[in-house]
């Protein structure tokens, strides 16, 4: 877990593999209702690198600097998720669970804050 608690409160670039509104390469019923991509040359448990959420940036993107303001803990599965929003910006963890849903319903977990 502190491969990812280490972010808490610190500013991080997140480049986008999923925009706003593409789809999931391996469930096409899955549209990404918010940015989503990886903090790059940053390794997580499962391989890949470190995923992120970006939180409160409208429209899709191709890459986001902001502060990440929590992580979520996925206990049924290896791979933790920051959530990184435009500074000045903090979201309840009610917030953030609402507005993660469409993916993370699958799996259960939660949220750590500094």
């Amino acid at each position: 877990m502190s491969y990812s608690t280490q972010f808490l409160d610190k500013i991080v670039t997140v480049k986008m593999d999923r925009p706003m509104g593409t789809r999931h390469p391996e469930f096409p019923n899955l549209y990404y209702i918010q940015n989503y991509g990886y903090i790059p040359g940053v390794p997580a448990p499962d391989g890949d690198d470190l995923d992120a959420y970006v939180l409160g940036a409208l429209g899709p993107l191709k890459e986001f600097t902001g502060k990440c303001i929590a992580v979520i803990h996925r206990t049924n599965d290896e791979d933790d998720k920051l959530i990184v929003v435009p500074e000045g910006i903090s979201y309840t963890d009610d917030q953030i669970r609402a507005m993660t849903e469409f993916q993370e319903k699958y799996f259960e977990s939660f949220i750590i804050r500094k």
